[in-house]
């Protein structure tokens, strides 16, 4: 009998909700995009697949967050045409651009922050209320980088996190020693009036225990939680935290049955690896819902900071926060890991691995975490996007409702764009005679052709 793998993760959204964002139809009209004349604009909503979401991450919403089933609805919405406007506003302002995110029960206030006070009047007219910082995000981005690299040198669990926070237009680190961060901070030669020093008593670690129940086991003992499902050419496979297993390790299903082998892992710098499995396992383009359902996951990209996004793993199930901060580094007993999501939703033990989603958009694997699913906590999953790309894995995703799909060949106008690929935001494509600019960071799939999505690619 051949088993089924992969069944990870929150649950999708649904919702066929009135925009309140709505600067991404002009930003993404059919002349930008190069559609065909005639032709209807997708919007962000209809690129996401929001409409594939389902009542069960609703309900998830409505416990965590504190929703109605009318709000939820409008936030994955909301949040879709935000992010999408974001980064349309992003390539406008060039170097001054100092972050965005999403604020309201319902994400329908996107603020957009510049140093520029000339771009106050282009953010308002793009739907967005303006910032004016002090500081852009590729000089808060710099100084993270020389706070890793001292980390990297000599890390502390007195200085357990640090991230670039877009919204106090500031690096912050969470210290639970002030003189600890200020060693670090003195070692890394980085600018002092871009670092907010915070105190904490977090104490992360990665989330994986050796108790037994569910998901998945490795060899030499220990559980963790499938990610998403993968592909290799035609190998089968899953994502998920490197602290689970090194090369080499094997592991059974959730079933105690023989299931596969960790191919490659990294951690610590990173908390990524994946695992093969054998022939009597198939990849499904789903993670696993309440009660088991197969809850869709039709793409890969990044949602804003401040948007909802939900988790699942073998000890807690789902659960559901919003994204805190990207570009995080955190300090484990093991050492530090650089480049994660902080979050507000909590885990326990065993669900490290286990997928993040915002609406039906995979996020990324849970790395660790401090508190629980009682009394509240923090965690960070590893973005999904760099580990598909690092590793030369694809994501199984769906072409339509319940209907599992294989990444598409290039169409035929033909040029460099290719399904399969990661593509980061500002990466140039060609498609069809034209050249467009990546507006956010997603892997290519068929029926995401650049002049097909105009919230995820700019003709230029």
């Amino acid at each position: 009998m051949l088993h089924r793998h992969v069944k990870a993760a929150c649950v999708g959204a649904a919702a066929a909700a009135a925009l309140v964002l709505t600067s991404l139809q002009g930003a993404a009209s059919a002349q930008q995009a190069g559609t065909a004349p005639g032709a209807a604009a997708r919007t962000a909503a209809d690129t996401l697949t929001v409409s594939a979401a389902q009542p069960e991450l609703l309900r998830a919403m409505q416990r965590d967050l504190g929703l109605t089933r009318a709000q939820a609805e409008r936030r994955l919405v909301n949040e879709a045409e935000a992010g999408a406007t974001a980064a349309v506003l992003r390539q406008r302002l060039g170097a001054a651009f100092a972050g965005a995110w999403v604020e309201g029960a319902d994400s329908g206030t996107l603020t957009v922050a510049t140093t520029r006070a000339a771009d106050a009047a282009a953010i308002r007219a793009g739907g967005a209320e303006a910032r004016l910082v002090t500081h852009t995000l590729a000089e808060l981005d710099r100084t993270k980088a020389a706070l890793d690299r001292a980390a990297a040198r000599n890390s502390s669990t007195d200085v357990p996190v640090w991230y670039v926070d877009v919204r106090a237009n500031a690096v912050v680190v969470r210290a639970v020693e002030k003189s600890a961060a200020q060693t670090l901070i003195g070692a890394s030669g980085a600018e002092r009036d871009r670092i907010r020093v915070v105190p904490t008593e977090e104490q992360p670690r990665p989330l994986y225990d050796i108790r037994g129940g569910d998901a998945y086991y490795m060899g030499g003992g220990g559980r963790c939680s499938v990610g998403f499902a993968v592909t290799r050419g035609t190998t089968q496979g899953f994502a998920t935290a490197g602290h689970c297993g090194r090369a080499g390790t094997t592991t059974s299903g959730y079933n105690q049955v023989a299931q596969g082998t960790f191919q490659a892992s990294t951690f610590p710098g990173r908390d990524t690896a994946w695992v093969a499995t054998n022939s009597n396992w198939t990849s499904t383009p789903y993670v696993k819902g309440q009660g088991g359902q197969n809850i869709q996951v039709t793409g890969s990209v990044q949602q804003p900071v401040g948007a909802s996004i939900c988790r699942s793993g073998s000890t807690t199930g789902w659960h559901c926060g919003t994204i805190s901060q990207h570009n995080t580094s955190v300090t484990y007993p093991e050492g530090t890991i650089t480049g994660v999501t902080r979050t507000t939703v909590c885990a326990e033990p065993g669900d490290s691995g286990g997928s993040y989603i915002s609406g039906s958009q995979a996020q990324g694997v849970t790395s660790g975490g401090s508190g629980d699913c009682r009394s509240g906590g923090t965690t960070f999953h590893q973005p999904i996007n760099p580990l598909l790309q690092g590793y030369g894995l694809t994501l199984k995703t769906t072409t339509g409702p319940g209907e599992p799909g294989e990444p598409g060949e290039p169409g035929e106008p033909g040029g460099t764009w290719a399904a399969g690929t990661v593509y980061q935001a500002g990466a140039q494509a060609t498609y069809g005679g034209a050249t467009y600019r990546c507006l956010q960071g997603h892997q290519a799939q068929a029926g995401w052709e650049p002049p097909n999505v105009p919230a995820l690619w700019q003709r230029v």
